[in-house]
């Protein structure tokens, strides 16, 4: 299943990160100063997901990618693609998965598996 994963930037900023359902990273968010915000943004973006804007871009080292934007507004950057056609799969993908995607929170774990004590 696709998630949004809550955490935190060395900055001490909140960020979201949408996953597949495979674990990998299709897009990052911006920051955001608190959590109930990071939170809002997310369920901003589900409730509009037919609004978002999708814009395709191009590095200058050859690699595609996309912006999320909603209402003119930056919201997300995805990661990098080495084809079109992969970035136009990862859009899709989060078209089809965004609703159902769950939300985990790993911004109060400092250490996502704990030390085992033997």
């Amino acid at each position: 299943m696709a998630s949004f994963v809550i955490s935190i930037r060395p900055s001490g900023e909140y960020k979201y990160v949408f996953t597949s359902r495979r674990g990998k990273t299709i897009f990052t968010s911006k920051g955001y100063e608190t959590f109930d915000s990071c939170n809002v943004a997310i369920e901003e973006m589900r409730t509009s997901v037919e609004l978002l804007d999708f814009n395709k871009q191009k590095t200058t080292s050859g690699k595609f990618y996309f912006k999320v934007f909603l209402d003119e507004v930056l919201l997300a950057s995805s990661r990098r693609y080495t084809t079109e056609l992969r970035v136009a799969k990862g859009i899709d993908e989060v078209k089809r998965d965004m609703l159902k995607a769950e939300v985990l929170d790993f911004s109060t774990q400092t250490f996502v598996f704990p030390d085992i004590e033997f």
